[in-house]
């Protein structure tokens, strides 16, 4: 399978903690489908402080892999959310 483009798409959205609500990135995502992973490669700003994990309150969203061979964070379903 292809990698994702380098460049990516031009619209951010905003991704937050469905528990809390503290932002947790400013994203490049493509299409309009649900947010099932995130290219580290297309996040424009990460407000995170430890991988994958809340600042706030600290509740695990994400889980570190490799997708197509390019580092991405797998999203675990209805603990974060866009706008």
């Amino acid at each position: 399978m292809a990698k994702p483009s380098k460049k990516g798409p031009d619209t951010t959205v905003e991704i937050f903690c469905s528990q809390c609500r503290t932002r947790l990135f400013k994203y490049r995502k493509g299409g309009k489908g649900a947010l099932v992973k995130c290219f580290k490669e297309r996040i424009v700003k990460d407000y995170t402080l430890l991988p994958c994990q809340c600042p706030n309150c600290e509740q695990v969203f994400a889980r570190d892999t490799l997708i197509r061979g390019t580092p991405a964070f797998k999203m675990i379903g209805g603990k974060a959310f866009q706008k």
